[in-house]
Formats: structure tokens, C-alpha cells, sequence
């Protein structure tokens, strides 16, 4: 069973070749809970989903014959993957440089549109409001030869690093495998972008006792998970002057806002599309179901999440 995802007719030809049946879910939204859990009683072997299904023991209860879960995301904290471990039930994710590569750039969109007050300014057009140019009009900050802090020196906070170079800015970076502390980046960063996995440890790691540690200029992205960032306390953050602007593709409670946030003018929103780009949607979609053509011949699939 699967969600309908890009280029699907397409891609799924390697599944129908090998000899698999497959079910499409029809409708265009979200499955609703009961709808899954009803769906899946039918006996499945294999099931594609998204970010927006959660995969706990519950479903696994009412999937009896599932071998095998893909989940159409290089993330998969939405997927209880101890839980099917513990059925045999092999879980894969969809990691690519396509990717990694459409991440970063939406990275360094949000962080342009907040120092340029690109959508400040686009709305004040719509509105019909320009009347002449003025030397005070929606002023921003410069990137060129400002710091920027990396948040996780994965594949994508590599890639986000590597841009940096053309605008001559010095970059810092917190992760597991070394760097400066948190304390350290925020400290010394205009710009903070958040790139690490959500985890029990990641959860709210920029909260109330770092945000009075970033620079009151300083501007800060999440394109990670939503968790990462308690949303309460940066709203809080940003009101206080403690920031100069927040921009962020993902949520606490998605697909909610805080929606403290809806109206301040220095926080910049976009709908969790930042691997939203032709090849990488094409990308997770081929990878996804290279994998569940392997995993339900019996063979290990390429992305297996151990």
C-alpha cells in the first residue's frame, strides 16, 4: 500500500514488474487514522508512507503481515523503528544528495529572505503601497564576510557550508563530531542554520537558556524538524529583541504554527517544502522503491535504517 507520491506511475514500474500488486491510496490528503488502521488489516506485505503517517505499535498491531515499511522521507522519527524491529519488520528511509542539495538551498532562501526582508517588501507591492523610492525603505543586513553558524555538519549542513564561500562568510559548527559548543556558535553567528536529526537529545535544543546568547542581529533557520526549536520560547525570543528574525520550513506541531509567530513581520514560513524540487522528489521516489523491491525479494534494501 502506498500514498500517491511524484511522478508515481513512473517510478513504480520496477514494483509492478517484479510482480507486486499494487494499492494506491486514492484521495489526495492525509490518511486519517482509522482509514490506516482499517486499510492495513487487509493484510499488506510492504507499506510507502510519509511524514504525516505515524507508524507506532498500534498500526503494527492491525498489520499483521507487514515485512516491510518505506518511508518516503530521509527522516524517519515518524516511524516506531525499535517497535518493528522487534516484529522483524524492516524500516528504509530515502537519503540523496538531490536531497541534501534542494535543503540547503532552501536554507539559504529563508536566510536571504530574512536579511533582505524579501517578503516584508513583497507584500508591501501586493499592497499597492510603494510610492517612491526611499533610503530608509525595508533595510537588511549584509551576508558578505558575517559568521555563520552550522547546526549539525551533516551531508546538507556540509552542503550549506560550502555556499558560504561565495559570500566570503566565516563558518562555525556544532555537531557530534566536533566543532565549538552551542554556546560558542550562537554566540558568535549572524546566521544560524539547524540541521540535525530530531532525537530525544535534539528536542528543543534552542530554547530559553541559548537564545539570550545569540547575537540581537543574529537570524536563525530551521529546516531540520520543527522539535528542534521551541517555538514558544523563540516567539518569546523574538519579541524581547533577543533575535532579529526566525525562518523555519518546519513545526512543533505540524502542521500548525505557533500561531504567535503568524504575525510577527521578522519570522519568514514556508509549508515543509524544502526538498521540494523535481529531481529530489523523483530521487526519494526511485530510491524508495529500489528499496522495496529489494526488501520484498528477501534481499537487504540499500537504505535499510539499523
Amino acid at each position: 500500500m502506498t500514498r500517491k507520491i511524484p511522478f508515481w506511475d513512473e517510478i513504480s514500474k520496477p514494483l509492478a514488474d517484479a510482480g507486486h500488486e499494487l494499492t494506491v491510496y486514492p484521495n489526495n490528503r492525509k490518511i486519517e487514522r482509522p482509514e490506516l488502521l482499517a486499510e492495513l488489516e487487509k493484510g499488506y506485505e510492504a507499506l510507502l508512507c510519509l511524514l504525516t503517517e505515524k507508524i507506532d505499535e498500534e498500526v503494527l498491531v492491525h498489520a499483521g503481515n507487514l515485512k516491510m515499511v518505506a518511508n518516503y522521507a530521509v527522516g524517519f522519527d515518524n516511524i516506531d523503528v525499535p517497535a518493528c524491529q522487534r516484529k522483524n519488520i524492516m524500516v528504509t528511509n530515502t537519503p540523496s544528495n538531490k536531497v541534501n542539495e534542494s535543503v540547503a538551498e532552501h536554507a539559504w532562501a529563508l536566510m536571504l529572505a530574512l536579511t533582505r526582508r524579501i517578503v516584508e517588501a513583497h507584500e508591501f507591492m501586493r499592497n499597492a503601497a510603494y510610492e517612491g523610492w526611499e533610503p530608509e525603505i525595508f533595510v537588511g543586513q549584509d551576508m558578505a564576510g558575517k559568521t555563520l553558524g552550522i547546526v549539525g555538519m551533516g551531508r546538507i549542513g556540509t552542503m550549506v557550508a560550502k555556499r558560504a564561500e561565495g559570500f566570503g562568510m566565516k563558518v562555525v559548527s556544532f555537531s557530534r563530531s566536533g566543532g565549538v559548543s552551542l554556546e560558542d556558535l550562537v554566540k558568535q553567528s549572524d546566521y544560524v542554520s539547524l540541521h540535525v536529526p530530531l532525537t530525544a537529545e535534539t528536542k528543543h535544543l534552542i530554547n530559553a537558556k541559548n537564545l539570550p546568547l545569540f547575537k540581537k542581529t543574529a537570524y536563525l533557520v530551521n529546516t531540520a524538524r520543527g522539535p528542534v526549536v521551541n517555538e514558544v520560547e523563540v516567539v518569546e525570543a523574538l519579541r524581547a529583541g533577543m533575535l532579529a528574525g526566525y525562518g523555519t520550513d518546519v513545526y512543533e506541531n505540524e502542521p500548525h504554527p505557533n500561531p504567535e509567530m503568524l504575525g510577527l513581520p521578522n519570522v519568514v514560513m514556508t509549508p515543509h517544502i524544502a526538498s521540494a524540487t523535481v529531481a529530489a522528489r523523483r530521487d526519494m521516489g526511485e530510491i524508495a522503491v529500489r528499496n522495496l523491491v529489494e526488501g520484498l525479494a528477501g534481499r537487504v534494501p540499500p537504505n535499510l535504517v539499523k
